[in-house]
C-alpha cells in the first residue's frame, strides 16, 4: 500500500483549473519529483499537500489517514521552501530547534535531535552563526536540518536549490539525495530543472498545462518519452514529423523531402501521422554517402567533453552530441552522413493528450 497517495486531486481558482484529476503513489522511503514548465501545477499541488491551499477536488491520503482538509500544523509533514525561510534573529541551533519546541520537546531531547541533525548536513561547527553569516548553500542545509529534525513522515522541497549557483547546485543534489537515503524519510520536490530531477528521484512526475503527462523512472523517462512534450522537455530531441508507409514490428517512416527512415515501431500501422524522437547524442557523424541521412555542417561548438552540431539535411535541422575524445572535429561547411540504430528512435502519436484538448 502507498504511504502519501492523491486521488483525483484538482485545484481551481474561480474558472482557471491549476491542477486537474491528479493521481499520484509515493511509496515510503522514495523520493519523487514534480517536473515541469511554471505554471503547470507541481508547486499547487505541493501546497496541496502541506496543506497551504485547500483541495477543490479529490482526496489526500498518508499512511492511511485521509489528510485532505487537515490543518498543516497537524500534518507533522517537513518542509524546505525556496527562500529557505529561515529566522535571521536565530543562531544555526536555535533554527533547527524551533520546530521541536513548538512540539514542547523537552531541552535534553532537543539538544541530542539538534546535535544529530547538524551532523546529518556538516554544520556542527556553524551552530552559533546567524543565517547572514553563511553561504547560500549552507543555509540551504540549515533548512533542510530543520524540516528533517522533527522526523517527518514526509519531506516536501520547493525549488530548493534555485538560489543557489550552478557549481554548488550540482554539488548540493548529490548531497541532498545521500542525506535522504540516509535518512530514509519520504520525499517529494518540485523543480523545473530537468537535470536536477533525472539525477536524484526514484521516479519523475512530469506536469503539463495542470495535468500529468507521465510518471516513471528517470532512465525510462528519457527513454521512452510518451508524448512530444516529454521528449522535448526532458532533455534535447530531434523532432521530425512524419508518416508511416508500412507498419510491423520496423516500421518505414517518410519524413518528406524523398528521405524514409527505418524504425522500430510495433503496433504502428500504414498511413498513421508520427513524430519521430531522436536525442542528439544518439547519433554520429559517418562518411559522406553512409549512414541513414545526408547533411552539412552548419555550426559547431565546443562544450568540454562533448561537441554539439547544428546539421542542416533534408528533413529540417538535426542537433548532433559527439564525446569529445581527442579527434579532430567536423568543420564547418562539412558534408557528412548520419547515423542511428533504428532502436535509438521513438515514435509519438501526432499530438500530444495536453495538445489534443487544446
Amino acid at each position: 500500500m502507498s504511504f502519501l497517495t492523491l486521488a483525483n486531486v484538482s485545484k481551481s481558482y474561480g474558472a482557471t483549473r491549476a491542477v486537474i484529476d491528479m493521481n499520484l503513489s509515493v511509496d515510503k522511503g522514495e523520493f519523487v519529483s514534480l517536473l515541469g514548465p511554471s505554471g503547470c501545477g507541481k508547486t499547487t499541488t505541493l501546497q496541496m499537500i502541506a496543506g497551504f491551499a485547500d483541495v477543490s477536488a479529490g482526496r489526500i491520503t498518508l499512511d492511511g489517514r485521509d489528510i485532505t482538509h487537515a490543518k498543516p500544523n497537524s500534518r507533522g509533514l517537513g518542509i524546505v521552501f525556496q527562500s529557505y525561510a529561515l529566522f535571521p534573529h536565530m543562531t544555526v541551533y536555535d533554527n533547527v530547534s524551533f520546530g521541536l519546541e513548538m512540539r514542547r520537546i523537552s531541552k535534553a531531547e532537543r539538544a541530542e535531535r539538534v546535535k544529530a541533525a547538524l551532523a546529518l548536513v556538516h554544520l556542527e561547527a556553524h551552530a552559533a552563526r546567524y543565517p547572514r553569516e553563511l553561504s547560500g548553500g549552507q543555509r540551504q542545509r540549515v533548512a533542510l536540518a530543520r524540516a528533517l529534525v522533527i522526523e517527518p513522515p514526509v519531506l516536501l522541497l520547493d525549488e530548493p536549490l534555485s538560489n543557489l549557483d550552478a557549481k554548488l547546485r550540482e554539488e548540493m543534489q548529490f548531497e541532498l539525495r545521500q542525506i535522504q537515503r540516509k535518512v530514509g524519510t519520504t520525499t517529494v520536490m518540485v523543480t523545473h530543472d530537468q537535470t536536477e530531477a533525472m539525477s536524484i528521484s526514484d521516479r519523475v512526475v512530469v506536469m503539463e498545462a495542470g495535468r500529468v503527462t507521465q510518471i516513471d523512472a528517470p532512465h525510462r523517462l528519457y527513454e521512452h518519452p510518451q508524448t512530444r512534450f516529454i521528449s522535448s522537455f526532458v532533455g534535447k530531441a530531434n523532432l521530425l514529423e512524419g508518416r508511416v508507409t508500412s507498419g510491423g514490428d520496423r516500421a518505414s517512416v517518410d519524413l518528406g523531402g524523398a528521405v524514409s527512415v527505418d524504425v522500430e515501431a510495433p503496433g504502428m500501422s500504414a498511413g498513421d501521422t508520427v513524430v519521430l524522437s531522436l536525442r542528439p547524442e544518439k547519433i554520429r557523424l559517418a562518411p559522406v554517402g553512409q549512414g541513414c541521412l545526408a547533411g552539412t555542417v552548419r555550426e559547431r561548438f565546443f562544450l568540454g567533453s562533448q561537441w554539439l552540431y547544428q546539421v542542416d539535411t533534408a528533413c529540417g535541422e538535426l542537433i548532433v552530441v559527439c564525446p569529445n575524445d581527442g579527434s579532430a572535429p567536423a568543420e564547418e561547411g562539412a558534408a557528412t552522413g548520419l547515423d542511428w540504430a533504428a532502436q535509438q528512435v521513438r515514435l509519438l502519436p501526432g499530438a500530444s493528450p495536453v495538445e489534443a484538448l487544446a
